[in-house]
C-alpha cells in the first residue's frame, strides 16, 4: 500500500503510464482522462473518509464484459466466448480497523455491511448490500479473516448496456478484499465464482458464470462449462483492431422491466428439454438423441423449448469454429459465425423481441439499421440475454465513425459505444 500523497505524485510523473496504456489500450498522449480518473477516486475516499493525505490505500479495477460467442448458452453448461473490455470500474480502498464494511459507489451512495453476521438477508436481496455481505461471506468460508475497510467506487461500465455492470462490481469487491486482507492468493476463476455465488444466493439472481468470468479473466477467453465444479477456458489471442475492425456495443434504449418471464423462461424451457431425457442441462444430453426424438419432444413441449435447443446445440459448436477461426486468423469466417449466430439467435432462441406490443421492436430494429449502416461488411448480432438492451456489430475500421454517428441518429446520441478488448481482468492497479 502507498499513501495518497505518493500515489498522487507518481501519477503526475507518469510512471504508471506504461501500465495505464496496456490496461486501456490507448496510446501515450491519450491517458489523461485515466490518470484524472486515479486521481478522482483517491480524492473521493479523502473526502468520503475523511482520511488524511498520508493515509495508505491500494487501487484495483475490474472490467466490464462482452459476449463475442455463446448466447444463453451459459446457463445450459454449454461453450462461450467472451472478452473484456476496456471500460471498468476502480475502487481506492483500505483497512479502516473496524468490523464495519463501507463501500462508496459514485452514483448510488454508501454500503454499510457488520462483518460480525455475513448470513443471507432476506431483506436484502436485489441490492448492493447482499453483493457485498455474499462476497465477503464466501471469501471468509475459505478460510480467510476478514476485517473492516472503507472503499470508494466510481464506474464507466454503464447499467444495463450488456457490458456486465454488476458483475463487474462483484469482481471488483472480490479482487479488493482478495488483495486487502488473502495476499492475492485467490485465483481469478475462483474470484468469478465468488462473485456468482453472492449473486445467486445472496442477490437471490439465478445467473450462469459467464458474466463473471469474463469480468475476472480478462482478454479474449474461451470457457466450457461442462464441469459445474471447474470451468475450462483458454485466452484467444487475437486484436480485432489488427484484422481492420472495431467491435462496437450498441445500446437500443430498451427498457428492461417486465421482461423477468421472457428471460427465465429460456433457461427453463432448455431444462425442460433435458428434462426429456432425465438430465438436469442440455449440456448432458446426447445431441444426436435429442434430433432423433424431435417429433416426440416437439408434442409434449412445443415448438419453441425444441428450436431453443436447436440454438444451444448449433451455437456451441460456433464457439468452437469462432475460436479455430481467431486461432489461425480467418477472421472473414469469423464474422460469417458472428452472423450465424445472429441469426439463430432470432429464429430459433427467439431473444430479439417479446412481440407482445409489435409497435416497438428496438433491437430488431436496430439490427435492421446496423446491417443498413454496415453495407454489407462486417458482422452484427444480438448480445447478452436479448429482448431489449445492447446488440453488437464488428465494422470496418474505416467504416467507425459513419457506423456510430448512423446508429446514433436513430436511438439516440451515445447508443453506440466503440470498445476494445483488455489485456487483463480483475487487477491490483496500485498497491
Amino acid at each position: 500500500m502507498r499513501s495518497i500523497t505518493s500515489i498522487k505524485a507518481s501519477v503526475a510523473a507518469g510512471s504508471y503510464d506504461m501500465m495505464l496504456k496496456n490496461l486501456y489500450c490507448r496510446p501515450a498522449d491519450r491517458l489523461g482522462p485515466y490518470r484524472e480518473r486515479i486521481i478522482r477516486v483517491l480524492d473521493g475516499f479523502m473526502s468520503e473518509f475523511h482520511a488524511g493525505a498520508d493515509t495508505e490505500v491500494s487501487v484495483y479495477s475490474a472490467p466490464g464484459r462482452t459476449e463475442i460467442g455463446g448466447n444463453h448458452t451459459d446457463h445450459q453448461r454449454g461453450k462461450v466466448l467472451t472478452g473484456s473490455v476496456d471500460l471498468d470500474a476502480l475502487a481506492c480502498a483500505a483497512p479502516n480497523g473496524s468490523t464495519e464494511v463501507r463501500i462508496y459507489s459514485e452514483g448510488y451512495g454508501l454500503t454499510v455491511i457488520d462483518i460480525s453476521c455475513l448470513d443471507p438477508v432476506k431483506e436484502e436481496e436485489n441490492s448492493t448490500r447482499a453483493i457485498v455481505r455474499g462476497t465477503l461471506a464466501a471469501i471468509a468460508s475459505r478460510g480467510y479473516t476478514i476485517a473492516g475497510f472503507d472503499a470508494y467506487v466510481t464506474s464507466d461500465v454503464p447499467g444495463g448496456s450488456g457490458l456486465s455492470s454488476s458483475a463487474c462490481f462483484e469482481v471488483l469487491i472480490g479482487v479488493t478484499v482478495n488483495g486487502l486482507f488473502c495476499s492475492n492468493e485467490i485465483a481469478l476463476d475462483e474470484i468469478a465464482k465468488i462473485g456468482q455465488y453472492a449473486e445467486n444466493v445472496y442477490f437471490g439472481k439465478p445467473s450462469g458464470l459467464l458474466d463473471q468470468m469474463g469480468c475476472a479473466l480478462g482478454g479474449i477467453v474461451a470457457i466450457d462449462f461442462q464441469d459445474k465444479e471447474k470451468a475450462r477456458y483458454h485466452e484467444v489471442e487475437f486484436d480485432f483492431a489488427s484484422a481492420g475492425y472495431a467491435l462496437c456495443i450498441v445500446d437500443t434504449g430498451a427498457d428492461h422491466a417486465d421482461l423477468t418471464d421472457d428471460y427465465a423462461a429460456v433457461p427453463a424451457e432448455m431444462r425442460s428439454v433435458a428434462a426429456a431425457f432425465g438430465k438436469e442441462v442440455l449440456c448432458e444430453v446426447d445431441e444426436d438423441e435429442f434430433y432423433r426424438s424431435i417429433a416426440d419432444l416437439r408434442k409434449k413441449l412445443g415448438d419453441r423449448a425444441v428450436m431453443r435447443a436447436i440454438h444451444y446445440f448449433t451455437d456451441c459448436h460456433r464457439v468452437e469454429q469462432q475460436v479455430e477461426a481467431l486461432e489461425k486468423h480467418h477472421f472473414d469466417k469469423f464474422l460469417r459465425l458472428v452472423s450465424s449466430s445472429g441469426h439463430s439467435s432470432y429464429m430459433y432462441l427467439q431473444n430479439v423481441d417479446t412481440y407482445r406490443d409489435p409497435a416497438n421492436q428496438p433491437v430488431a430494429l436496430a439490427l435492421a439499421m446496423a446491417g443498413y449502416y454496415l453495407a454489407g461488411h462486417g458482422a452484427r448480432r444480438v448480445h447478452g440475454g436479448g429482448f431489449a438492451g445492447t446488440i453488437q456489430a464488428f465494422v470496418p475500421l474505416d467504416r467507425v465513425e459513419t457506423f456510430r454517428a448512423g446508429m446514433d441518429s436513430v436511438l439516440g446520441e451515445g447508443a453506440c459505444r466503440v470498445t476494445y478488448i483488455r489485456p487483463a481482468g480483475g487487477c491490483t492497479l496500485i498497491d
